[in-house]
């Protein structure tokens, strides 16, 4: 049996997360955007669907933007909402956003209930939350790419400050997507070695700061734009560890009911991830200093939690 991915938004990180999901083999796709980008949608399938001869894979794409598309998908990965633009503030990107999770949730309901939902779009935690309350999926279902994405880029710069390979690298890293999450060097290692063994407290600070800051460095070097082929990996990792049942531990957000001390909060927690979406949340003991940081990081979600409240009580975002 094959299964059926939904990929909401028809942008760089939805397209290349489609191509990737391709390349992969064990399901056919759909690739969703607005009715204005219906065009970009069923271009790219389409060109995606074509590049299977050469490379080998026969995975089906279909493109466009009715909701109905998302009929019977296993699993629906959301890219889908707008970048931040000048003069837009942080409050403004979080209401824009929210509708549209409204609105691809409301769908998710509607034609897929019984999918896991990925979700991508930024900012990230926030978006996660109402995702989740849109869809009203049981909290297991409804999961936040970033701690993969994160980690992804503190292993890529302890590797090359070590000169070894990436594949000898675990990284750990908490809390909100954004400059206040929590990269936990006193849990990473090279090949079973902790990192605070191998490089000095200065080094290691550069390295964690560079990692909060990883998607502003390359927004800045693109001049238009933000990153999406880290993104997509990411993606394609959690994908596997749920539709292959993997039972990976990785680093997600997720709706936290008790865990490390917070409740009705998406965060950046490492769990295990299998066919049924997040199996379980594991735990670490933390030091005061990381509590502390994880707390600020908790508290930025939070403040962007109180400006979610505010167009659903005017009514906006309906």
């Amino acid at each position: 049996m094959r299964y059926k991915i939904g990929v909401v938004g028809a942008g760089m990180v939805g397209g290349t997360t489609a191509q990737r999901l391709a390349e992969r083999n064990y399901a056919d796709i759909v690739l969703l955007d607005m009715p204005a980008m219906e065009g970009v949608a069923k271009g790219k399938a389409l060109d995606i669907e074509e590049s299977g001869p050469v490379l080998g894979y026969d995975s089906k794409l279909n493109g466009g933007s009715d909701h109905s598309l998302l009929s019977d998908c296993d699993l629906v990965v959301v890219t889908a909402g707008s970048p931040r633009k000048p003069g837009m503030s942080r409050d403004d990107l979080v209401s824009t956003n929210q509708g549209v999770m409204n609105e691809w949730g409301g769908a998710i309901k509607q034609y897929c209930p019984q999918a896991i939902v990925i979700v991508v779009t930024n900012p990230l935690d926030a978006m996660a939350q109402a995702m989740w309350e849109a869809t009203s999926l049981p909290r297991e279902r409804v999961i936040g790419m970033a701690g993969v994405l994160d980690s992804a880029r503190f292993r890529t710069f302890i590797a090359n400050e070590l000169h070894v390979s990436v594949k000898d690298v675990t990284a750990f890293v908490l809390g909100g997507h954004g400059d206040t999450m929590v990269p936990l060097s006193r849990y990473s290692t090279v090949a079973g070695i902790p990192l605070p063994e191998l490089l000095p407290e200065s080094k290691i600070r550069q390295i964690e700061e560079r990692t909060a800051n990883g998607g502003a460095e390359i927004v800045n070097l693109l001049k238009s734009g933000s990153a999406y082929y880290a993104p997509s990996a990411s993606v394609l990792a959690m994908v596997d560890a749920v539709l292959l049942d993997e039972r990976r531990v990785l680093p997600c957000s997720v709706y936290l009911d008790g865990e490390y001390g917070y409740n009705g909060i998406f965060l950046g927690v490492p769990v295990k991830l299998g066919k049924g979406g997040v199996e379980d949340v594991v735990q670490v003991e933390l030091s005061r200093e990381e509590r502390q940081a994880l707390d600020k990081s908790a508290a930025a979600v939070r403040e962007l939690l109180q400006v979610m409240k505010k167009p659903a009580q005017a009514g906006a975002g309906s």
